[in-house]
C-alpha cells in the first residue's frame, strides 16, 4: 500500500514540478496510457495522481475531454491573489516577531540561489525558486500546515501566469524578495508589510487580467 501512495505522490509531484516550471501549458491534455508510459505504471496509479492533482485544482478532469491542465479564470486568478495577500501579510508580521539570525542566514542562501539562477538565465529553475522563497518563510514561522497551503497556490499562481503574465521581470521580483529579508533582518514591521503589499501587487499588476474580446467582430473592431 505505501509502495502505491509512494509512486502516486510521485507522478503527482513531477506533474507539479512542471507546471511550477512552465514546462506544462494551461490546457495541456494529459492522457493516462501516456503517462503511464513515460513513468512506467499502470494507469490506475496515474488515474490516482491526477484525481489528486483535480482536487489542488491543477487538473481538470471532464467526462469528453479526459484530464488536462486546468485553465483559471480570471476570477480565480483574483480571489489566489487576495488569499495570498491575507495569508502572507499575517505570516510576515508574526515571523517579524520570531525570526533568528540562523534564519536570517537561511534566506540569504536562498535569495544566492535565485541571484545564480537568474544570472544563469535558468527560467524553470528561478521560476520555482522565486515561488519556493514564499514557502521557505512559512516553514521558518513553523507552520508546515501553512507552507503546504502556500505551495498550492504557488502552484496555482504559476497556471495563472503563463495564461495572463504579461512582461512581469523575475529580476525585479527577486530584487523585492531581497528588500523583504532585509525588512525581516530589521524587524522592521511597517515596512516589511508595504514591501509585501507591492511585490504581489507587482505580480498582480502585470497579469493580463481584463476580459478577452468575446466575440469576433469586437475583436476586429479592436484592430
Amino acid at each position: 500500500m505505501a509502495d502505491i501512495v509512494s509512486s502516486t505522490d510521485r507522478i503527482a509531484a513531477s506533474i507539479t514540478q512542471a507546471i511550477v516550471e512552465r514546462r506544462l501549458m494551461p490546457g495541456t491534455r494529459l492522457a493516462e496510457q501516456q503517462l503511464a508510459d513515460i513513468y512506467g505504471v499502470s494507469r490506475t496509479l496515474v488515474r490516482q495522481a491526477l484525481n489528486q492533482l483535480s482536487r489542488h485544482r491543477l487538473v481538470t478532469l471532464t467526462p469528453a475531454r479526459g484530464a488536462c491542465v486546468a485553465e483559471p479564470s480570471v476570477e480565480e486568478a483574483r480571489q489566489v491573489f487576495e488569499l495570498r495577500k491575507m495569508l502572507e501579510s499575517s505570516l510576515l508580521a508574526q515571523l517579524c516577531n520570531t525570526i533568528t539570525p540562523a534564519q536570517i542566514r537561511q534566506l540569504r542562501e536562498h535569495l544566492k540561489l535565485e541571484r545564480e539562477a537568474l544570472k544563469r538565465t535558468d527560467v524553470p529553475g528561478r521560476t520555482r525558486l522565486l515561488a519556493d522563497f514564499h514557502v521557505l518563510l512559512a516553514r521558518l514561522h513553523g507552520n508546515e500546515v501553512l507552507a503546504e497551503t502556500l505551495a498550492d497556490l504557488l502552484s496555482r499562481c504559476s497556471l495563472i501566469a503563463l495564461m495572463y503574465q504579461s512582461s512581469h521581470s523575475a529580476a525585479e521580483s527577486q530584487a523585492e524578495h531581497e528588500a523583504i529579508v532585509n525588512a525581516l533582518q530589521a524587524r522592521d514591521k511597517r515596512a516589511l508589510m508595504k514591501l509585501l503589499d507591492n511585490h504581489l501587487g507587482n505580480v498582480e499588476a502585470n497579469l493580463k487580467l481584463e476580459p478577452r474580446a468575446p466575440d469576433l467582430a469586437a475583436a476586429l473592431k479592436a484592430a
